[in-house]
């Protein structure tokens, strides 16, 4: 999507070696649940989106998932922005990875959060809310054969369970600025192949008041919608 500029130089750096979201990776990037007991310490709220170019076409489909993580501590919030990116995967794969890794980067200071996570992928969504209490009843099994994607699922509720988290579904490209943002995170990293350092600090308070000079978004309070959210959730 237009409109979106990477940080500069100074503020984040970028591998072009792009990652896979197969499970290897993800299992031994993935934090041991150790904490699931301890007390939860400050409130983050992730909008996330994912991209695949060309997904359901028969050639390789480059994909990348982004992810705007907003923490709340000590009544300040800071932003930091996460993104990731695979030469050949779909859209369901990248929604499960891109959660996979922004667990793990919450998971990396050693501190239980009670996490909103927003996404528009129904799919991630009704996966963790509603269908993967049944798949562990089962032993990981489903009546309509083996499961998709088993081990990224597997993987998302070990390091999801590091924390409180919450399942919240958005409607995509609907006019919500953070999912917006979020998406063009997700573009970037599927058409350049990128992946961030880490949690970077985020660039959407830049990309924000870009669009609001040319008219999209006039007003929004992202610290407001924030606290909406918190209060809501």
């Amino acid at each position: 999507m237009s409109g979106f500029r990477s940080p500069g130089p100074t503020r984040t750096t970028e591998h072009r070696t792009p990652i896979t979201d197969q499970g290897a990776f993800l299992a031994a990037e993935a934090p041991v649940n150790t904490r699931s007991t301890q007390a939860v310490r400050s409130l983050a709220v992730v909008h996330a989106d994912e991209s695949c170019l060309g997904n359901g076409r028969d050639r390789a489909t480059p994909g990348g998932a982004g992810s705007l993580i907003e923490i709340r501590v000590s009544g300040r919030i800071t932003r930091h922005d996460v993104y990731i990116s695979a030469p050949d995967t779909t859209n369901n794969r990248m929604a499960l990875a891109g959660a996979i890794a922004t667990f793990a980067l919450l998971s990396s200071k050693g501190r239980r959060l009670r996490v909103l996570y927003v996404s528009d992928s129904e799919y991630l969504v009704k996966g963790m809310t509603s269908w993967v209490p049944n798949w562990e009843a089962r032993a990981w099994r489903r009546k309509g054969g083996a499961l998709e994607n088993l081990e990224l699922w597997q993987t998302l509720v070990k390091v999801s369970r590091n924390h409180e988290a919450v399942w919240r579904w958005v409607r995509g490209h609907a006019g919500n600025p953070k999912n917006e943002y979020a998406n063009d995170l997700a573009m970037k990293a599927a058409t350049e192949q990128i992946t961030s350092d880490g949690a970077v600090p985020s660039g959407f308070d830049e990309w924000l008041a870009r669009r609001v000079t040319k008219g999209q978004f006039v007003g929004y309070d992202p610290d407001a919608d924030f606290a909406a959210l918190a209060a809501a959730k």
